[in-house]
């Protein structure tokens, strides 16, 4: 989905179609039309704006691994699979995707936080993984690497973290199931 296709641009433009039809209803003298359109077409404007000014765009999707979507649907893959639809989807209010896990783990900065920017579905050790690629913002690297134990352990149980730099200033976080778990049975 692209940033024209978001909840608060169809809320705005219906807003604001509503609000111009009203308005043109009210110069025509129609005063059924024009009474609904502006009162309802204003509050409906007003709050596709403030959707707009809040608005978080899902982080890109990238292609899944062979066999990492069959792996996800197996109960053991559940919070994985969750935490998949969490940041792939529209958010409003939020400064970050993960805002109160990073939280949590202390991984945020408010002045510079970091940025999920893409997530891959992955099939590795007989089970269902993440990728998610990061540019760190405020967070040096350091600090994540410190706390790669904890992360595995934080999204579910039965995962390792593995994080691997990429460029100046990102990474990509490999959410994996533990190499020695038993495979997950439907």
């Amino acid at each position: 989905m692209n940033a024209f296709a978001s909840p608060g641009t169809l809320v705005t433009i219906t807003g604001a179609a509503l609000t111009v039809i009203g308005s043109i209803a009210y110069v025509s003298d129609s005063p059924n039309i024009s009474l609904a359109g502006v009162f309802y077409g204003v509050p409906v404007l007003l709050g596709g704006l403030a959707l707009k000014s809040s608005e978080l765009p899902p982080a890109d999707k990238l292609e899944a691994e062979p066999g990492a979507q069959e792996l996800g649907s197996l109960p053991a893959a559940e919070a994985l699979r969750k935490l998949f639809k969490d940041v792939t989807r529209w958010r409003y209010g939020q400064k970050a995707h993960l805002e109160t896990s990073l939280q949590a783990l202390r991984l945020w900065d408010d002045e510079a936080p970091p940025e999920l920017i893409a997530v891959r579905e992955l099939a590795r050790n007989g089970g269902y993984g993440l990728s998610l690629q990061f540019r760190t913002g405020g967070v040096p690297l350091e600090r994540w690497q410190d706390r790669c134990e904890r992360l595995g352990r934080f999204f579910a149980p039965g995962l390792v973290a593995e994080i691997h730099p990429s460029g100046a200033d990102g990474f990509e976080l490999l959410l994996l199931p533990l190499p020695d778990s038993p495979p997950s049975e439907p």
